[in-house]
């Protein structure tokens, strides 16, 4: 190293014709090229050493590929500013510049070394299985962690590298106050989004909402798609996002259909005649869910919970492994009862009951002929009655 220092500092001082700071200039581009130039050879390497290693060795070396480049980038200008013709001011300058870049690589690799561990860390769940409690579980958890802490990293940042001018190292201590670093809020317009971090460490460690869960919000029923920092995002039955805040989710009531379990009973609610065989119907009922791949094998009942004038009510209760395959098990369930009255008893389908009065016995008035008024029947009664 010294004697490449002393090689350099040679060829410098042999061009005298040339003002210092082009001198400087060139020397510090030079060393911009090597610099990527050697980063290029080395990735090329590394990816062809991991190019038949598993996903996650080729994703690290993608990775760290920015992080790498601005490292050998700051080494090289390093050793240029030390050589190059720099008066005081330039000197001081350029130190001052490759510090700002020295804070700013080390919350790159920060981030980098958070994201890796995540994924390292989340390679043991799967999400794609029935079963997936766990997975959705430790999944929310570590990606609302990783965003609050990729926020508290690029604010962190952000602060050391102002602290680093004297002018405006005030802003870095308020901006660190902000944080929660100093443990004092500093600002109304910061509010919203420490209320909403915050939110997000309660959410990650009590986690009454994960991943897929089905949730009811605002009367609509959907799965949650996405929960960044700040904001939750709920995939509806139709296809629409809907985007709330992660403060809704500790301030308001809603409802988890899958919060210990994704399995759930559905209702199915049938009026039907009082002449109809209830026990027939549950036999029924039972052979319809037997026969379908949506139920779990779990929950199937019938029972008579509402007398009306007209009907009474049966409730069905079915059980399945989510909240889509209930959905589409009480659907069926309703379709083949429905099927099976209309077939096989059509006299216990609901109707409407009118019990009709006696006929009325009194006698009326008749006339015969042109003779005079005598007493006679109603007009309905028989001869014989009469």
């Amino acid at each position: 190293m010294d004697s490449a220092t002393s090689v350099v500092r040679r060829i410098v001082t042999s061009i005298q014709w040339a003002p210092d700071w082009l001198v400087s200039l060139i020397l510090l581009a030079v060393a911009v090229v090597v610099a990527l130039a050697a980063h290029g050879v080395l990735n090329q390497i590394a990816t062809r050493l991991v190019s038949s290693r598993d996903l996650f060795w080729r994703s690290l070396v993608r990775r760290t590929e920015g992080p790498s480049r601005l490292a050998l980038v700051i080494v090289c200008l390093g050793f240029a500013v030390s050589v190059a013709p720099l008066d005081r001011t330039g000197m001081v300058v350029s130190r001052h510049l490759l510090l700002v870049c020295l804070i700013a690589l080390i919350g790159w690799t920060a981030r980098t070394v958070l994201h890796i561990w995540t994924t390292l860390y989340l390679r043991r769940f799967k999400l794609d299985t029935d079963d997936n409690l766990l997975a959705r579980k430790h999944t929310t958890q570590s990606r609302i962690l990783q965003r609050i802490a990729e926020w508290l990293i690029v604010i962190l940042t952000i602060a050391a590298a102002l602290m680093t001018f004297d002018g405006v190292r005030q802003y870095g201590v308020s901006l660190l106050a902000s944080a929660g670093v100093a443990g004092i809020v500093v600002g109304f317009a910061l509010q919203p989004l420490l209320k909403n971090l915050v939110a997000g460490v309660q959410l990650a460690i009590t986690q009454p909402i994960r991943l897929e869960d089905a949730v009811i919000v605002e009367g609509e029923w959907g799965n949650v798609e996405e929960v960044s920092s700040t904001f939750v995002v709920v995939r509806l039955w139709d296809w629409r996002r809907m985007v709330l805040p992660l403060s809704y989710f500790i301030e308001h009531p809603f409802q988890n259909w899958t919060r210990e379990s994704s399995n759930l009973i559905g209702t199915a609610m049938l009026h039907v005649d009082y002449t109809a065989p209830v026990e027939v119907l549950r036999r029924k009922l039972q052979e319809i869910v037997e026969a379908s791949p949506l139920w779990d094998r779990r929950v199937v009942n019938m029972q008579v919970t509402d007398l009306n004038p007209d009907t009474m009510e049966l409730r069905m209760l079915v059980s399945a492994g989510n909240a889509g395959r209930t959905f589409d098990l009480r659907c069926e369930v309703r379709e083949k009862m429905i099927a099976f009255l209309q077939q096989e008893h059509p006299s216990a389908l609901p109707r409407r009951r009118a019990e009709l009065e006696g006929r009325d016995q009194r006698p009326i008035p008749v006339r015969n002929g042109d003779g005079p008024r005598i007493e006679g029947r109603h007009p309905s009664s028989t001869p014989a009655e009469a």
